[in-house]
């Protein structure tokens, strides 16, 4: 374990030496979702840990690619409210979780309390407060559909993880996104789009990007990471029993793709 991070039991402590000289750049743009994700926070919090496609579809996903976590250092990448890094926790992971969503993270400190390190931090600017390879893994559930340039946000996933170390992500399916936005769409570039989402109490428009599958495995490998794993998950019972008319739609089409990639060499 690098010496800048020092452990006390049961949560991170960061060192003075780690944050010297380094600070929790913002990009001095607005994350795209962020007035969606302010209007959607507390709704959001009260319902993660049950609505169907987060809690017995994107999640069990997701989690299932993930190494064994525990001993291990993961950085959250977009935590929301905590729910990845209370289970991380749970099962032994150190965690240090970000978010750029200043709702969200107080709604993941309400969550965790003292269990993880909780920062606002914006993936679209350099994590120049993280030292390079200071993890073992990196858990970023649907969270890059807001990023519309990928390279750079790889390139520092790449940076704080130890040779070896695990990037496990989730989306939005790159089928479904074209499907959904076909008529009004170039399939190969990155393009703005926007949904309605109603599942969380009053109807908000949350823009997202949606783009090529190369435009999701090329800055990957770019990155220097080596793909592993593309999950393309089905839901599970339990989704079936909350609400089978969408369980049968997504037996049928899929609506989030999971991936798992090994951090190796960056090509020079």
């Amino acid at each position: 374990m690098p010496s800048s991070l020092s452990l006390t039991p049961g949560l991170w402590s960061l060192s003075d030496r780690w944050c010297s000289g380094r600070s929790m750049t913002m990009a001095k743009k607005q994350p795209l979702a962020q007035d969606a994700y302010n209007e959607l926070a507390e709704e959001y919090a009260a319902r993660v840990d049950t609505k169907p496609h987060n809690a017995y579809y994107e999640r069990p996903a997701t989690l299932s690619l993930l190494p064994d976590v525990n001993g291990k250092r993961v950085l959250d990448a977009g935590c929301g409210p905590g729910v990845y890094a209370e289970w991380l926790v749970e099962h032994g992971a150190h965690v240090v979780a970000i978010d750029a969503n200043e709702k969200m993270v107080a709604l993941a400190k309400q969550r965790l309390g003292e269990k993880v390190k909780i920062l606002q931090a914006n993936l679209e600017a350099p994590l120049d407060f993280l030292e390079d390879g200071s993890f073992d893994i990196v858990v970023s559930p649907l969270v890059m559909d807001y990023i519309k340039v990928w390279e750079p946000v790889f390139s520092e996933f790449h940076r704080v993880l130890q040779p070896g170390g695990y990037l496990v992500f989730s989306m939005e399916h790159p089928y479904m996104k074209y499907a959904t936005h076909h008529l009004m769409s170039n399939y190969f570039k990155v393009e703005r789009v926007e949904y309605v989402w109603r599942g969380f109490g009053k109807p908000v428009r949350v823009p997202s990007y949606r783009r090529p599958l190369s435009g999701v495995i090329n800055p990957l490998l770019q990155a220097g990471f080596i793909l592993e794993q593309i999950l393309e998950p089905l839901p599970t019972e339990e989704f079936l029993e909350r609400d089978p008319e969408d369980y049968e739609e997504l037996m049928h089409s899929p609506g989030f793709m999971c991936v798992r990639a090994i951090k190796g060499e960056k090509a020079v």
